[in-house]
């Protein structure tokens, strides 16, 4: 049977050449579209007016005071100053030692960048010639043998085109700071004798360095850390003197390099010591012009008009007992559109309380509205953007004073290094104990080392020792009480700390490791692990996901201008249960 095909073809045809009166697309009945809006409900009257302007009186009162550690109950402490305008919250905390003043080698990286840099401004400043000398006097010293045979292959190779050819920084750095930090402010008696004309030459050229070597990095002040070993995370708190009172926040828990509002509880009845000679609160009001709310997927005001396709609020599945999933999808498609924001722009590092607010109508009538407090009742628990009591405290039924809001000092981004240290906290179900893997330490020239690169190194070199041993030998097999496990591998045992609680810490253990068949304390060669004191964990923090804290550069830059570089940790989430290997009487074949 044949088939018949047509075509239907629907174009444009105009009479004239003029094609604007096509393309305005013109309607012929607006009383239609007015019916229309009268069936939707356009033409109903509300006796309500719109909001046209809004008076808002607030209380500013900056941060003073900063306590590193946890807050001790019923114990007085006096904080530490604190300016939010020089530094952000971040790099306050987790900043630490990076450059040892009391040890000449800590960081041989660094005294090589160092002292490279001070022979440059001596060139800068026309005294080159006084190079040599100071490279003699403060020569960078190579490695002992016993500081070679802890030291991996690239920094004997660094220290063997560095040693005996520039200067100690950090030596340097500490007769400089001792004889221009004086009051005599004069350029100690060795390496050479400078000629009076040289002298302001080399004292320009040795502060423009030591200015620079003090600047580098931001570094703690103390030994006063808010490193919670036994919990892997930071503690610490800050305070504003207000107009009612001294308000305390800390942050109990943080470990993810990150702070905002949430980060912080607030502590009734706690003080660091806090003045209104610190800073003084004040207060301002700003006259500003109420925005509507307006968010992607909104109902259109006219019914003619088209809404983006962004968000679909059909596709939201929502059961009846869904009571948040409901109330989202009524206030978006019924009340989207009654909801205004009034721009304040506020400061950042300040604790600020909203003393009234005024809005004015269409109808020029002005109306007052009071917190969520006052209108729902001491039993409101509404807490958005506001700091809720510390729980562990037991005040959890202590209200938040007068609806405080809270503008923490923090970062938006920064940028950070690949890590320096990197540490793996895991479950060894097969050995039925938990271990501390040190997967990538700070190598002596200050650059990451991988331990497990390092360990097959040393592997090897044992091998071939083995081989020539074994050839000699002439048995075939060998009885081992314990297999052998990695260095870098820390064992923790459960421990009960008190017999009357189940609690359960988990403590740094000793291995068989030597030939003697003594157990031998790992010893770490990171921070994290704290070297030289003992370790406990609480047990919940190496869960069955197990855990990552790493050590890495962190860089900034602050409202001020200002560029800030600190070493920071970082805890996250842990890659899984493991195994080290381990197994008990064991026999091996030679």
């Amino acid at each position: 049977m044949a088939s018949i095909t047509s075509w239907t073809r629907l174009e444009s045809r105009t009479r004239s050449e003029d094609m604007r009166s096509n393309l305005q697309a013109q309607i012929h009945d607006p009383v239609w579209l007015l019916a229309r809006q009268w069936q939707f409900g356009e033409f109903h009257g509300e006796d309500a007016g719109s909001p046209v302007t809004a008076r808002v009186r607030i209380e500013h009162a900056p941060l003073t005071r900063y306590h590193p550690g946890p807050l001790t109950n019923g114990t007085p402490i006096t904080g530490q100053a604190y300016d939010a305008r020089q530094i952000p919250l971040e790099t306050l905390v987790e900043r630490e030692s990076i450059r040892n003043k009391n040890k000449t080698r800590s960081n041989l990286g660094l005294s090589a960048e160092a002292g490279l840099n001070f022979l440059r401004l001596l060139d800068a400043n026309g005294v080159g010639r006084y190079r040599k000398d100071y490279i003699a006097h403060y020569v960078l010293q190579p490695l002992t043998d016993e500081e070679k045979l802890s030291t991996d292959g690239n920094s004997l190779r660094f220290m063997n085109v560095m040693a005996q050819r520039v200067p100690d920084g950090i030596r340097l750095y500490q007769d400089l700071n001792a004889a221009l930090g004086s009051q005599q402010a004069k350029l100690p008696a060795k390496p050479a004798i400078i000629t009076a004309a040289d002298n302001k030459k080399v004292i320009n050229a040795a502060k423009s360095w030591l200015t620079w070597y003090e600047s580098l990095f931001s570094e703690s002040e103390n030994d006063t850390s808010p490193w919670i070993s036994e919990r892997m995370e930071y503690t610490f708190a800050v305070s504003a003197p207000t107009s009612n009172g001294e308000v305390v926040l800390a942050a109990p828990e943080y470990q993810e390099g990150h702070l905002d509002w949430y980060s912080f509880d607030l502590q009734s009845g706690a003080s660091l010591g806090a003045k209104k000679s610190d800073a003084e609160s004040t207060e301002f009001v700003r006259t500003v012009i109420p925005a509507p709310v307006s968010y992607k997927g909104m109902p259109a005001r006219r019914w003619w008009e088209f809404e983006d396709a962004h968000v679909d609020f059909g596709g939201i599945e929502a059961n009846p007992e869904d009571l948040s999933r409901l109330l989202l999808i009524q206030f978006a498609l019924s009340y989207g559109n009654d909801w205004f924001m009034i721009p304040v722009e506020l400061e950042v590092g300040a604790v600020y309380r909203t003393r009234s607010l005024v809005i004015t109508d269409t109808f020029g009538e002005r109306t007052l509205i009071q917190p969520y407090s006052q209108v729902d009742g001491p039993k409101s628990g509404w807490r958005m953007f506001c700091p809720c009591p510390d729980w562990r405290a037991g005040t959890s039924g202590v209200q938040p004073p007068e609806d405080i809001f809270f503008l923490p000092p923090v970062l938006a981004n920064s940028l950070h290094s690949s890590p320096l240290e990197e540490v793996l906290f895991l479950r060894d179900e097969m050995a039925n104990m938990a271990w501390a893997v040190e997967r990538v330490v700070e190598s002596p020239t200050g650059y990451p080392l991988n331990r497990f690169e390092a360990y097959k190194e040393q592997q090897q070199q044992e091998e071939k020792e083995n081989e020539i041993a074994t050839a000699e030998s002439t048995t075939s097999l060998a009885y081992r009480l314990a297999t052998t496990v990695p260095d870098y591998w820390t064992p923790l045992l459960p421990i009960k700390i008190d017999k009357n609680k189940p609690d359960i810490r988990l403590q740094r253990g000793g291995l068989l490791r030597d030939k003697s068949g003594e157990p031998v304390v790992p010893e770490p060669l990171g921070r994290i692990l704290e070297p030289g004191q003992e370790l406990s964990l609480f047990e919940e923090e190496v869960p069955r996901a197990g855990a990552q804290v790493t050590r890495s550069y962190q860089y900034a830059r602050w409202i001020d201008g200002s560029t800030h570089l600190w070493i920071g940790r970082r805890k996250r989430q842990g890659h899984g249960e493991g195994w080290s290997g381990l197994r008990f009487d064991v026999v091996e074949d030679l």
